[in-house]
């Protein structure tokens, strides 16, 4: 288990980076990005967090979408290592969890690594001046669903990045599985 640890360096810019997608295209920040904002998120799909928030974040994004704020999400891991993770297998997950968001492939870990993710789930809020306003949890789940009553931290962080450009003051660190990086060797 590993949890962002880093605290939230507000006002950091999106990086940039060009990525496919499972839908075979590639993607840019530029294109990415919402009107209101933009949710960066790490997750992969053998993951047994990001498996237990599946759903959630399909909910969360497509009611925020209606907000003008756009989301994507990044596999990152070691798919040599990890071959649940694999881009055959990311098209897979996608489709199975009804993900209306690209999902995109980084190969190289060199996106992973310029926003200094560090789990899967890890989410990264931007507002719509690609400035950095939220680092934190969906909700306070863990390996497990959460009760349907549980507080929407992501949702809530994000829908106050689309009406004021700023996050909330108090944000909770994300908790998943360590991004599995490829040996250095």
């Amino acid at each position: 288990m590993a949890a962002t640890a880093d605290p939230l360096q507000r006002g950091f810019p999106a990086p940039d980076f060009a990525l496919p997608g499972i839908d075979g295209r590639t993607w840019s920040v530029n294109e990415l990005r919402g009107p209101k904002g933009l949710l960066v998120m790490f997750i992969c799909n053998h993951c047994p967090y990001v498996k237990a928030v599946a759903a959630r974040i399909k909910r969360d994004t497509d009611a925020l979408r209606a907000l003008g704020v756009h989301a994507v999400a990044i596999n990152s891991n070691d798919t040599i290592a990890y071959p649940e993770d694999s881009l055959d297998n990311m098209k897979l997950f996608a489709a199975q969890h009804g993900f209306g968001f690209p999902y995109l492939f980084d190969e190289t870990q060199g996106v992973a690594r310029a926003f200094g993710a560090v789990c899967t789930p890890d989410f990264f809020g931007f507002n719509a001046d690609l400035k950095l306003e939220y680092r934190g949890q969906l909700d306070a789940s863990r390996r497990q669903t959460a009760s349907p009553d549980a507080r929407r931290d992501l949702f809530e962080a994000m829908k106050l990045i689309a009406a004021t450009g700023h996050g909330p003051e108090e944000q909770y660190p994300s908790i998943g599985c360590s991004i599995k990086w490829k040996d250095a060797g």
